[in-house]
């Protein structure tokens, strides 16, 4: 497979917004983990290795514990995840997948119960966020790089 072009370098301006709500989103009270998490379970679902492998890699570098990767896509039959992880994965799988879920209220109710306001519109922007960059990197074949196993 080949990378279709080098878009970041030729309209660098374009995603600069994109950048700047990434670097806020650092600053937020989710925590560098269960962001990572909600970034890692939305490229699964959308089925996008370069963010796959990004986030993999931060979040094992932030502190996330490699059983939590090991079994993320399965995470509502796993105990390792808390009642936020659990709350704001399912909405990240709900928003990943507006168009044939929409954004259920019962969900919506978890989240209002284990997140203040402003964590709520952090999460949705976080989960809004890796969901552009999982559509730009699929739509130009972006390449994950190859490191050598050991």
């Amino acid at each position: 497979m080949k990378q279709r072009l080098e878009y970041y370098g030729l309209a660098p301006e374009l995603f600069e917004p994109l950048v700047a709500l990434e670097n806020v989103l650092e600053r937020s009270s989710l925590g560098k983990g269960l962001v990572e998490l909600v970034k890692i379970r939305a490229s699964q679902i959308n089925g996008c290795a370069y963010c796959l492998d990004m986030h993999s890699r931060d979040a094992r570098s932030g502190g996330v514990p490699e059983q939590k990767l090991d079994v993320l896509a399965a995470f509502d039959e796993s105990p390792i995840f808390d009642a936020r992880e659990r709350a704001a994965l399912a909405w990240t799988e709900a928003l990943t997948e507006v168009s044939q879920r929409g954004a259920p209220q019962a969900i919506y109710a978890q989240l209002e119960e284990l997140f203040s306001d402003r964590e709520r519109v952090d999460l949705t922007m976080a989960i809004c966020a890796i969901n552009s960059w999982n559509r730009i990197a699929i739509a130009f074949r972006t390449l994950h790089p190859v490191r050598a196993s050991g």
